[in-house]
């Protein structure tokens, strides 16, 4: 069972994840950001990385590509909120992004 995460825990996590461009939807309890790469082949490379994982975690992102951007919300739909899992993935979206 995946359990949503308090307001401290939500609080603490933000303040680390906007420094690196992530935002908080409020109104979806969820994390958004943009990514942008060189060209769509990076893009699309990026997000087979993160596929690959994101299947091993079994927690999927929602995502839009358009050419070189990849727009990424992410939130648990288990426990209607943001979970630990989404901050796992972002980070992991992050470190596969640098």
């Amino acid at each position: 069972m995946v359990l949503k995460l308090s307001e401290f825990e939500k609080e603490n996590a933000l303040r680390t994840l906007s420094k690196n461009g992530w935002t908080h939807l409020k109104e979806r309890d969820a994390i958004s950001k943009n990514f942008e790469f060189v060209n769509f082949i990076e893009a699309f490379a990026w997000m087979t990385k993160v596929a690959i994982y994101a299947e091993k975690m079994n927690h999927h992102p929602e995502w839009l590509n358009i050419y070189k951007n990849v727009e990424v919300i992410l939130t648990t739909h288990d426990c209607a909120g943001l979970s630990d899992l989404d901050l796992k993935l972002a980070r992991k979206m992050d470190f596969l992004a640098a």
